[in-house]
């Protein structure tokens, strides 16, 4: 769909769907089943979410070979699959510091062999408190991963989200002289220089 009236109003459309509470499935599959337009609902979906056009365009080309997958009627399964392939999530833009972090738990993702892919919209929306908690309790299994490297990034992350006040304050401290314990058990030192 071309950017005009039509679109404009399904983003609208959209849009207050989403204030009303209903999550972006639902609002998908009802666009999509009243307009029989599965790009330009998810279309709409994005960019009521906030979604850079851009960004959006691109995520339903590589879509767009769902669709003929399913017929009339499937729309929830469009959508649920949509969701789970990321399609909807909007990414957070971070400063300089969140961009350092979210780095170092990259780092520390790949030296501990990968992570669930479901954890992928976690640093797309820089939820990286969840993520550094979530890895503070990796366990490593002889000849899998580098520990070295993960505690040594766990360790800098750490000391970087410590610095923030939040709720999770307690969590995070257990979770930084976790990492450091572990970090010097597998004789890395006391910590990565930022």
């Amino acid at each position: 769909m071309s950017h005009g009236e039509g679109e404009d109003n399904l983003v609208l459309e959209a849009r207050e769907m989403l204030a009303t509470g209903r999550d972006e499935e639902e609002v998908f599959a009802e666009l999509a089943a009243r307009t029989s337009d599965w790009g330009a609902s998810a279309l709409a979906v994005c960019l009521a979410l906030g979604v850079h056009r851009t960004d959006a365009e691109a995520r339903i080309r590589e879509a767009r070979p769902l669709f003929d997958e399913f017929e009339v009627g499937e729309e929830d399964l469009v959508a649920m699959l949509l969701a789970c392939g990321h399609v909807f999530v909007v990414d957070r833009v971070l400063d300089g510091r969140g961009e350092r972090i979210r780095d170092l738990l990259w780092t520390a993702a790949c030296a501990r062999g990968g992570f669930p892919g479901s954890m992928i919209p976690w640093f797309r929306t820089g939820e990286l408190t969840k993520i550094f908690l979530l890895f503070a309790q990796t366990r490593f299994r002889d000849g899998q991963g580098s520990p070295p490297e993960f505690w040594a990034a766990m360790v800098t992350a750490g000391e970087l989200l410590a610095a923030e006040d939040g709720s999770d304050q307690a969590e995070m401290t257990a979770g930084l002289e976790h990492s450091r314990a572990q970090a010097t058990c597998f004789g890395t030192g006391s910590q990565m220089r930022p």
